[in-house]
């Protein structure tokens, strides 16, 4: 199967929107997509997911990627392809959650920890790898298991990765990430939300250029 892949961005960053309800997605997402993201995904254990999605879908200018996160079932896949999302990230390695996603054109992020799972996901047509929780395998480890990986899968860290540590994942040639409470938590406004998406793009610009 051919690999979807990865589109090209400025900020490689995916905001992880879990918790968010449909009455609070314009505000929010809008927020975030005026300062620079361009990925958004909100968690099916969210208040009514596939309803925000829809908003954001709706709202976000061509090119932003918006999707779902904790994805796992086909009919997840299919409800997601309805309202119009284009990312489909996962805990798991479920090869026909993938391959379904794909078919569909989604960009797909599954969540990977060890070597096998990886190229699983590799082998299922993943657009990229969701390392998770990166706080727990390190760039050291994640580094070590990307030697044995496609150079074309997009790599990112999630889990435990903020502002704060871009430094350190820099130094092994990653660039994408996926940000949760380190930039957002439920009940937060759009200006909250704001605030803490320029301070990450600032930090990112600081590690990686401005003009990459």
């Amino acid at each position: 199967m051919s690999r979807i892949p990865f589109p090209p961005m400025k900020h490689p960053l995916i905001a992880i929107l879990r918790g968010l309800k449909p009455g609070e997605t314009e505000d929010v997402v809008g927020a975030l997509i005026e300062t620079g993201f361009t990925a958004i995904e909100i968690p099916l254990n969210s208040p009514e997911p596939f309803r925000s999605i829809e908003i954001a879908v709706k709202m976000a200018p061509e090119g932003c990627l918006i999707g779902a996160g904790t994805v796992l079932t086909v009919a997840d896949v299919n409800r997601l392809a309805d309202v119009g999302g284009r990312l489909m990230v996962s805990p798991n390695v479920e090869p026909e959650v993938i391959s379904t996603a794909a078919a569909k054109g989604m960009v797909t992020m599954p969540g990977v920890f060890t070597p096998t799972e990886a190229l699983a996901a590799a082998r299922a047509g993943a657009t990229g790898l969701k390392f998770f929780p990166a706080s727990v395998l390190g760039p050291a480890g994640i580094n070590a298991i990307r030697a044995i990986l496609p150079a074309d899968l997009e790599i990112a860290a999630v889990g435990g990765v903020s502002e704060k540590n871009f430094a350190d994942y820099a130094a092994i040639g990653i660039r994408s990430f996926g940000l949760g409470s380190s930039l957002y938590k439920p009940g937060m406004t759009g200006a909250e939300a704001r605030a803490r998406a320029v301070a990450t793009i600032e930090a990112y610009d600081a590690v990686y250029g401005a003009n990459r």
